[in-house]
């Protein structure tokens, strides 16, 4: 087996969000089904039909500060220091700092220079890929090991509620919802959340390991401006599992995306039948934004180090505010809250104009 397909270790995770700060909290209040929507503070909803969201309190609303304190924790779990002037740093995030423009105040795009001056980071990218955009960094990371360019990256993900894109939301969406339902026959759409989430990226053998990076699949099928086509969401499937070398029957955990989006949600449920069949006997489905809100950019991040926490434990969180599964879900296992086993888990992220990136994560030995 070759050294891409043994894979890459996950040695820190760290997590800012409004259901949890740190992985632990996080994932602990999650698998509880803890984590709601509050009203928006922010920004003034007043002319808008939807009030609620899933924003970071307890610290200011700034995404760097939030980025460099999941950076931080991922470090600290890794046992590696702060200093990370020989280390490249990947930002995935869709809206980056669009809230400071919006409120007329200084704003970084790209994070470095929050990133240098807090660990001496030179090498810093920060990609704009939408809603995969991080799990667009986390497969560069991937590649700059595999091409030796780096024995260690951190990789991260970034993102908060603006109102320019809840308004846009607003007047898109079906509904004005309260909550988000993933793959539930009564949604009415999608809600923001904010939330930053990084880990650290390692050769084999550069330390002790959380869970292995497989793969991640890649695939734009530009098909549409903003509604995902099911046939793209199922040849980024496929792609991560021959990079992984492993079936669809391997995949024991599925983290799907479930924004709670309607449009979105059938075709990522009509993909998955498709990859994994309608039988009963396909991988347990986990679906968090229920508790977390979507979280842009950051979205597939977050879910790579629940799905890291899900193979360390062998727990998942349930799927909160599905009751009612849609047609296209129908025959799909859902997590009500249980324990698992896998060996393997897939982590789905899609974006505008079809940027799909599935990630396959192993069980560290």
């Amino acid at each position: 087996m070759n050294e891409a397909v043994t894979g890459w270790t996950v040695t820190g995770t760290g997590v800012v969000t409004g259901a949890g700060d740190g992985t632990t909290e996080l994932f602990t209040a999650l698998c509880a089904g803890r984590g709601a929507p509050r009203t928006i503070r922010s920004f003034d909803t007043s002319r808008l039909r939807t009030r609620h969201g899933y924003e970071i309190t307890g610290r200011p609303r700034r995404p760097a500060a939030w980025l460099c304190a999941a950076v931080a924790e991922a470090l600290a779990g890794a046992g590696l220091s702060e200093d990370l002037s020989e280390v490249p740093v990947l930002v995935g995030s869709a809206l980056r700092d669009l809230r400071g423009a919006e409120q007329n105040r200084p704003s970084e795009p790209h994070f470095g220079a929050a990133l240098r001056a807090r660990f001496g980071a030179c090498d810093t990218h920060t990609f704009g890929g939408a809603c995969s955009a991080s799990l667009y960094a986390l497969a560069l990371g991937a590649d700059l090991l595999a091409a030796r360019r780096a024995d260690t990256v951190v990789v991260a993900g970034v993102d908060t509620v603006t109102a320019s894109m809840y308004a846009l939301l607003d007047r898109a969406q079906p509904a004005a919802p309260r909550e988000v339902r993933p793959f539930d026959r009564d949604s009415g759409g999608q809600l923001l959340g904010d939330g930053a989430a990084a880990l650290v990226l390692r050769r084999p053998g550069a330390g002790p390991a959380r869970a292995v990076l497989r793969s991640v699949g890649l695939h734009c099928d530009a098909g549409h401006v903003t509604a995902p086509s099911a046939d793209g969401l199922v040849a980024a499937q496929r792609r991560a599992h021959a990079g992984a070398g492993v079936t669809a029957a391997d995949i024991g955990l599925v983290h799907a995306q479930g924004t709670g989006s309607p449009h979105n949600d059938r075709a990522e449920a009509e993909a998955l039948g498709r990859v994994f069949g309608r039988e009963g006997g396909g991988p347990l489905i986990a679906a968090v934004e229920g508790m977390t809100g979507h979280t842009s950019g950051c979205s597939g991040l977050l879910n790579t180090v629940l799905a890291v926490e899900c193979l360390r434990s062998g727990r998942v969180p349930p799927v909160v505010g599905l009751d009612k599964p849609i047609a296209a879900a129908e025959g799909l296992r859902f997590s009500v809250g249980e324990s698992a086993d896998p060996v393997y888990a897939q982590v789905n992220s899609f974006g505008f104009g079809g940027v799909n990136a599935v990630a396959v994560l192993g069980r560290a030995a």
